[in-house]
């Protein structure tokens, strides 16, 4: 049977263990963290701010694309009918 003292190194060497572990958990947790970041960097990708911004552009130049089809549409329809006259 084990004494209050082997109890007692038993437990520190346990809460050594633990910290250690818990450490290198955060050391690998930086490091992997970093390696994404990294990763993404090279990935070349746009922000959701960006991506909204140029998709409302988009948005609006559709529309006036539309509009202006319109326009078109109904200036040939009026350039016809005066080569009719």
């Amino acid at each position: 049977m084990r004494s209050a003292r082997d109890n007692l190194r038993f437990m520190d060497d346990l809460a050594k263990v633990a910290s250690g572990a818990a450490q290198s958990f955060g050391s690998v947790r930086t490091h992997v963290k970093s390696l994404v970041n990294t990763f993404l960097g090279e990935m070349d990708l746009v922000t959701r701010e960006e991506f909204e911004r140029v998709e409302a552009l988009a948005q609006k130049a559709r529309e006036r694309q539309v509009e202006l089809e319109k326009r078109l549409a109904a200036l040939e329809k009026k350039l016809k009918g005066t080569k009719k006259k």
